[in-house]
């Protein structure tokens, strides 16, 4: 185990190269850059930039740079001095705009995994065990509709519901009085009064989806001879259960951790906009919008960089549950 650890840390190494590259290339890949946005932007508003400006912004930024000098400056400096360089839209140290971001995505997303993992497991085993039951049938209905029902309309639905019904503040994770105000413990209670509405309308789909993967893989293990032995010795049910098929199924709620952290990021941008959140989504759109490269070229890295670890801890976790994988 500790061979293949280490195997798979060195083979990040290169991934995150590759990536980062690919990454930098394909924001550049759309004609003209992010002077051309700005001049395009302000030209919008009636005014006009002379060549000479441009020219003196490009030249300001390292814009007229050949794109592999840019690229190899700006991994240098992240090497170098953990320097993800400045964000040209918003003039700022790009460090300083994507940690708090991208650690409430992180509590964003820790939060939607267990809320997916707490409605699934339980569910997908019920409805197993009791195939075609009115609960079966019930649960089967609510897959459906959470499959169907797109995220950004649920989280107008809801929205209202909270807002009119309830008169409870929506939109962000803070309120207006702890927004800029330093971290607290009265900070994290605001946290996390208002993390529940993200986390149900995140968690819906992927709680959707698990629900039938897991009544599948169920369905599929209870007929198998070593459940009829076990129960044929004896063994009580709910025992039988969780020592034998359980542990099989839940290869796919394993699996989820690879591919939750980078979705959270890049496929809930809708939601995060919908529901004002603070979160990486957003700002990794309108950085990608603007051509803001190294801005956007850092949430990419980070992402690649989650989505390795998230690969890493599911391999492991799978090897440590189901026997019948093993690493060689």
């Amino acid at each position: 185990m500790l061979v293949f650890i280490a195997k798979r840390l060195l083979w990040m190494i290169p991934s995150l190269f590759a990536v980062s590259f690919l990454a930098f290339v394909l924001i550049q890949l759309p004609p003209g850059d992010y002077v051309t946005t700005y001049i395009a932007t302000l030209a919008a508003s009636n005014e006009i930039v002379d060549q000479n400006t441009a020219a003196q912004l490009r030249e300001r930024f390292g814009l007229d740079d050949p794109m592999l000098i840019q690229y190899f400056k700006w991994m240098w400096g992240i090497l170098s001095r953990g320097d993800f360089g400045i964000s040209f839209e918003w003039q700022q140290p790009v460090s300083d705009l994507i940690w708090e971001r991208m650690a409430l995505t992180l509590v964003l997303a820790l939060a939607t995994l267990i809320a997916t993992w707490a409605i699934a497991l339980p569910i997908g085993v019920f409805s197993a065990v009791r195939k075609y039951s009115i609960g079966d049938y019930f649960f089967t209905a609510f897959t459906f509709f959470g499959l169907a029902v797109p995220s950004f309309l649920l989280a107008l639905v809801l929205m209202y519901i909270a807002a009119v019904e309830f008169g409870q503040d929506v939109g962000g994770l803070f309120s207006p009085e702890y927004e800029n105000a330093a971290w607290s413990f009265a900070k994290m209670g605001d946290l996390f009064s208002h993390l529940w509405l993200p986390v149900i309308i995140l968690a819906v789909s992927s709680t959707a989806s698990l629900i039938r993967v897991m009544r599948a893989n169920m369905l599929d293990e209870l007929p198998k001879p070593y459940v009829t032995t076990a129960r044929a010795k004896g063994l009580s049910e709910f025992r039988l259960l969780m020592k034998y098929p359980l542990m099989i199924a839940l290869n796919p709620f394993i699996s989820t951790i690879a591919w939750l952290l980078p979705n959270l990021i890049s496929g809930s941008v809708v939601v995060a906009i919908v529901l004002n959140l603070p979160t990486a989504a957003p700002l990794l759109l309108q950085a990608l919008m603007a051509q803001d490269m190294y801005l956007a070229g850092a949430f990419v890295l980070l992402i690649c960089a989650l989505t390795l670890i998230g690969s890493l801890i599911s391999d492991i976790l799978l090897a440590l549950v189901d026997p019948r994988i093993r690493l060689e």
